[in-house]
């Protein structure tokens, strides 16, 4: 039996053992052998390279001079001009942006996007219908440009003279009927607008009777009507004067069926 001794092999560093291999010339040559948490250490792969898409955007971004802006709600082109630093401020911000944001700066909405450093594009049918319905509820309740009325036109006869003198009296309350002045006309002038009467007691006392409703100047200038023309032979001016003494006199020219 072989003698008592150890027999368990005692234990060894992994950076102290070696590998015994016979040279060429029969030399033993000690080999070292690598801990495996050295091994691990210098053979474990690094990590890969971080991606680099968001860096070569923003980057492409900065080149560019653009950045895109979505408008939340409370936003106003000041605020935002104010935030992003725009060079030129809202003005400058409305301007790039005005075939987006459409005629009225104030029209901006939640969603909207803004182009910020250059010119938007214009922006979809729909989105304008959108801004177009808003306009329209911003504008209700205003009340709208008066519109001038075109002025109504007459004929220059004696039908045009009549309907334009009766509405000419509608307007200061003046009563009369058409019928009325047509039929004190033709027995007064028989139509004609230059007839005068020199003959009679008035024309005696220099003022003798003129127009279409024979009217003498002190009446016609006391009863005057504002709008019409100064001159006693104007048909128009004519007859509201003689209709308005009528009216104060006999209450309508409808009631005079004789001399007045």
């Amino acid at each position: 039996m072989p003698g008592k001794g150890k027999h368990r092999r005692p234990k060894s560093r992994a950076l102290s053992r070696g590998l015994v291999a016979a040279g060429a010339g029969g030399t033993a040559l000690v080999l070292p052998v690598i801990g495996a948490s050295v091994a691990s250490a210098q053979t474990a792969p690094q990590s890969a390279p971080a991606a680099k898409t968001s860096v070569t955007a923003s980057v492409l971004a900065k080149k560019a001079g653009t950045t895109t802006y979505t408008v939340v709600a409370g936003d106003s082109l000041s605020k935002i001009a104010d935030q992003l630093n725009v060079s030129g401020g809202w003005k400058k911000l409305y301007r790039d942006n005005r075939k987006v944001i459409g005629g009225d700066p104030r029209l901006i909405h939640p969603g909207l996007k803004l182009t910020i450093g250059k010119k938007a594009k214009a922006a979809p049918a729909a989105d304008r219908a959108n801004r177009s319905k808003r306009a329209t509820t911003l504008t209700a309740g205003k009340s709208a440009p008066a519109v001038k009325p075109k002025k109504k036109a007459y004929t220059n006869d004696l039908d045009g003279w009549i309907k334009e003198s009766l509405d000419v009296m509608a307007k200061h309350r003046i009563p009369g009927s058409y019928d009325g002045i047509h039929r004190n006309i033709m027995r007064e002038s028989s139509g004609n607008p230059l007839a005068i009467n020199n003959w009679d007691s008035n024309a005696m006392a220099g003022t003798p009777s003129k127009g279409l409703l024979q009217v003498i100047d002190p009446t016609f200038f006391a009863y005057h009507v504002p709008g019409t023309s100064m001159d006693s032979y104007d048909p128009v001016a004519n007859i509201t004067a003689a209709c308005n003494y009528a009216a104060d006199k006999y209450g309508s020219i409808d009631n005079v069926n004789g001399a007045y």
